[in-house]
């Protein structure tokens, strides 16, 4: 195994949230996902965090709005061959024996058991067939509840999940409130995360935190998507997972007024 990435695997392998990048050699990092990950340029707010204390560390990305992770597999074609089509991101995939990648999906798409077992899970085996270094690892970008309005429930066709189910509706479970949301959501991410044998991040409880504890700061753009504050807040949890260090020992603000970063950063550790 090549010996620039350290991931101690715990019985509960979800309470993993590093990666030794110590040494010096390069680590090449991309993120799989869609406006939820790109939003306010989050993975560029990541590199020049990392330019701080791991230059060693580079961050790519294929990120395109509204996709799934099986949308990724499916939608805006590079070219084809004679069996197949091949995706921009599949080529992204295979262009770099990529050490680590970190993969989003929208959060209804797990939060309904069906694409979640039908899509989800079967575009990330699909992902990892695909990198060609057999020993990268993988990261699930757990996300945060959105804020509409309660009850919530969501709903997809079967066919949009399987073209061979018709006349089905497969929804999630009803959330009263954001306690509720929050749990139910993390739960999934949790069973997509052992179903693959992949760690996860906790982003969406670092937005939870935030919503009860500071709700003086507003993490969203709109009512999912993250602003600068949850963009920053974003990178700061990634930052920590890959470098094992804390993010409050960061001097880099970007664009965010120093009192509200670095409470932010206090609150990703």
């Amino acid at each position: 195994m090549r010996n620039f990435v350290l991931i101690i695997l715990a019985v509960a392998i979800t309470s993993c949230k590093s990666l030794n990048t110590e040494l010096s050699e390069e680590l090449n990092v991309l993120f799989i996902g869609n406006s939820l990950t790109y939003y306010h340029e989050m993975p560029q707010t990541l590199q020049m965090m990392l330019n701080e204390t791991n230059t060693n560390i580079t961050i790519d990305q294929s990120t395109y709005p509204g996709y799934s992770l099986s949308q990724h597999l499916s939608r805006k074609p590079e070219s084809t061959t004679e069996h197949r089509i091949i995706t921009l991101t599949e080529k992204k995939i295979v262009e770099k024996d990529w050490d680590i990648i970190i993969l989003q999906t929208g959060t209804v798409s797990v939060l309904i058991p069906e694409n979640r077992e039908l899509k989800v899970n079967r575009a990330i085996s699909r992902i990892k067939e695909l990198a060609t270094n057999k020993d990268c690892k993988f990261i699930l970008f757990n996300t945060w509840p959105s804020k509409r309005e309660y009850p919530k429930k969501y709903c997809y066709s079967g066919y949009s999940i399987d073209k061979s189910i018709k006349d089905i509706d497969y929804c999630s479970p009803i959330m009263e409130n954001l306690e509720q949301e929050i749990t139910t959501i993390n739960e999934s991410y949790d069973l997509v995360s052992k179903s693959n044998n992949i760690l996860k991040s906790d982003n969406g409880d670092k937005y939870y935190e935030v919503r009860t504890s500071y709700p003086e700061i507003e993490l969203y753009e709109d009512d999912i998507h993250p602003n600068k504050y949850g963009a920053f807040l974003n990178a700061c949890v990634f930052y920590q997972m890959l470098t094992e260090k804390i993010a409050s020992d960061l001097k880099y603000n970007g664009e965010i007024e120093p009192k509200t970063a670095e409470l932010l950063k206090k609150i990703a550790k």
